[in-house]
């Protein structure tokens, strides 16, 4: 071989060899999360319900303190629609690199990928938790003029009158439509649900409206509401009376022994790197046990309940097992 000849071939397994050190250590960074986030580079927030909810409350109040501890703008994005899977399944699409996570809420995250017939492309596999924030029970409210003074004479009245009372919901297969179905099923009443795709702050406008007579929602979404006399709650659906509402009782006072509520957290899309998925789960446990969110979450009637991300995980699997159970409750032809 001449000299040139060998000269060249030197050259080029240097090259190889530089190259291959590089890609090593760009994919040992990646893998590490030394470079995570890059500076300038923001990261969305997607929230799957639109703003002026429970859950979009929630995003903005965890907001600035992700910001403060990663280093770089959180932008949160709402893409509500379809009872909360047009917002899951972007998040799910997006790139596992910790550019984009989301608000994720049982059992809409849960359930939506079980049904067949919702024609969801994700599965529980496709998200990678990052934290559990808050377990928000179900509440049954009315108009403060309404006739029914207790829960009891409400549900007896749609016994009496199937569907002749109409009562929201967040969309199909959410937390209000599996309480809905719940109360249905043990008290034999029948209402006529309204599905508001868009989560709870386009059921709230309704109600406000008097475009429907029964608020089936969150002890989040009516502790306002409550405290301005726009609404009187007639039962809550957890085992203890909510601190917000201390005047509400709960269905078990009223002779129902029944609970039911929305579980929010927060997650990626499967597959982060390590050293991503620890950065970003450790902001998130900062902002939700921070004292300032976990006092405002408070004011809201929301008492912080944060599990990390893997016990997040093996609560998200556990819903799965029991929702499995009571999804024909809720495919029934409304």
């Amino acid at each position: 071989m001449s000299r040139k000849k060998i000269t060249a071939a030197i050259a080029a397994a240097a090259l190889i060899a530089l190259t291959g050190c590089g890609a090593n250590a760009s994919a040992n960074n990646a893998a590490s999360g030394d470079d995570f986030p890059k500076k300038g580079k923001s990261i969305d927030l997607i929230v799957a319900f639109s703003s002026g909810g429970a859950v979009d409350t929630a995003a903005r109040l965890v907001q600035p303190i992700l910001e403060k501890e990663l280093g770089t703008n959180v932008e949160v994005i709402n893409k509500p629609g379809a009872g909360g899977q047009i917002g899951y399944t972007a998040l799910t699409s997006a790139k596992p690199d910790g550019y984009t996570i989301g608000a994720t809420g049982s059992p809409s995250v849960v359930v939506s990928p079980l049904d067949p017939a919702r024609g969801a492309k994700y599965t529980r596999a496709s998200f990678q938790p990052l934290g559990r924030q808050v377990i928000d029970p179900t509440v049954i409210a009315v108009q403060p003029d309404s006739p029914f003074k207790t829960l009891k004479e409400l549900l007896d009245a749609a016994r009496a009158n199937p569907k002749s009372l109409t009562a929201s919901t967040t969309g199909l297969q959410t937390g209000e439509h599996f309480a809905l179905a719940q109360i249905q099923e043990a008290t034999g009443s029948e209402f006529a649900p309204v599905h508001f795709s868009e989560g709870a702050s386009q059921a709230t406008t309704a109600f406000l409206g008097k475009h429907v007579d029964v608020l089936v929602a969150n002890v989040s979404d009516v502790t306002d509401l409550t405290k301005q006399g726009k609404a009187r709650v007639l039962g809550v659906m957890t085992a203890e009376r909510a601190p917000s509402l201390p005047d509400a009782p709960t269905f078990k006072e009223s002779g129902y022994d029944l609970t039911a509520g929305t579980v929010r957290g927060y997650s990626a899309p499967a597959g982060l790197p390590d050293g991503v998925a620890k950065k970003l789960e450790a902001a998130m446990q900062k902002a939700i046990e921070d004292p300032t969110v976990k006092e405002k979450m408070s004011a809201l009637g929301l008492q912080t309940s944060y599990l990390s991300g893997s016990d997040y995980e093996k609560f998200w699997a556990g819903q799965e097992e029991d929702f499995k159970k009571v999804l024909p409750l809720v495919q029934k032809k409304d």
